[in-house]
């Protein structure tokens, strides 16, 4: 027998008895509450493991792209953790958000959920901090995290993203999230008169409209899914969740009109038509006109 075919046999041989792989199991594919398989649950540990976490508590918040839970960490004290959806994915319309987009102008894969989760998680946190790093450099000092825009939005702080995982500031105290605004009462007085829960509705309409201009022209984005479920309210405060969708206007042309991502206009239209449905249904009047809202946003001049 020649060396090489020794050597082919020898090679046959220990791949013959090398243990077979035969993919995941259905217990290993096996889900809690839709996001915890045991690649997320083994992630999770080693963030307790090495400190990054000091415990995580129960689910405060479930949606159609991701669960988010109550967790403890050195500092801040209380923490977000965001867990996406690999294995269940019920928001399936991910492409629309993500095709055309500048920042993705070399591709990205549609064909594994796990990377296409992978990049949804990385692209909230960079919707997240991209212009609150801008305005530092502005002032010259160090970033603001909590500040989606120069103008100032509130937003969670984004802390650090491991795969699909992201951990953000918490919106709460003592382990209770703030209500969205859908759910919020609006005055902590439950016996405030009539007069004072209108002023206090037409107030938060004001901020409301006021936070999609601010994120048109102070973080050239447009949030895309910006509603009464993805508003909180917290110590009077409108804050911003949810910019996983968020399309990005155009960074190279200084016309404010221009943009980069195709459907952005249309995404804006849908976001102030949210906006004016939610809170005539709250009965605030007067409310302006789609038309009239639409254009008080993308005006560069007003």
């Amino acid at each position: 027998m020649s060396q090489a075919a020794g050597n082919s046999l020898s090679r046959t041989e220990r791949k013959a008895a090398q243990p077979k792989h035969t993919g995941l199991t259905r217990d290993e594919r096996a889900t809690t509450e839709h996001v915890l398989d045991p690649r997320t649950r083994l992630l999770l540990f080693k963030m307790l493991n090495s400190g990054v976490l000091q415990s995580i508590n129960g689910c405060v918040s479930t949606g159609k792209e991701a669960n988010v839970y109550h967790a403890f960490a050195r500092e801040p004290a209380e923490v977000a953790v965001k867990v996406y959806k690999t294995s269940v994915l019920t928001f399936k319309d991910r492409d629309r958000y993500v095709a055309g987009e500048f920042r993705w102008r070399h591709g990205y894969c549609r064909s594994n959920p796990r990377k296409m989760v992978r990049m949804w998680a990385e692209k909230e946190m960079r919707n997240y901090r991209r212009r609150s790093l801008r305005r530092s450099r502005a002032l010259g000092r160090s970033a603001s995290p909590s500040l989606l825009g120069a103008a100032g939005v509130p937003c969670p702080a984004p802390l650090a993203l491991r795969e699909h995982v992201l951990l953000m500031s918490f919106v709460g105290c003592d382990g209770y999230a703030a209500p969205r605004l859908k759910d919020a009462s609006l005055s902590a007085d439950e016996a405030a008169s009539a007069s004072r829960q209108a002023t206090l509705l037409l107030r938060a309409a004001s901020r409301v409209m006021l936070l999609l201009r601010h994120i048109f022209h102070g973080c050239r984005l447009v949030h895309a899914d910006f509603s009464e479920y993805n508003l909180l309210w917290y110590n009077g405060r409108v804050v911003v969740i949810d910019v996983s969708q968020a399309a990005e206007l155009d960074r190279r042309r200084m016309k404010r009109t221009s943009h980069d991502h195709p459907n952005a206009l249309v995404f804006l239209r849908k976001d102030c038509e949210n906006a004016i449905l939610f809170f005539r249904r709250q009965g605030v009047r007067p409310l302006p006109t789609l038309q009239q809202l639409f254009g008080f946003v993308t005006d560069p001049v007003i």
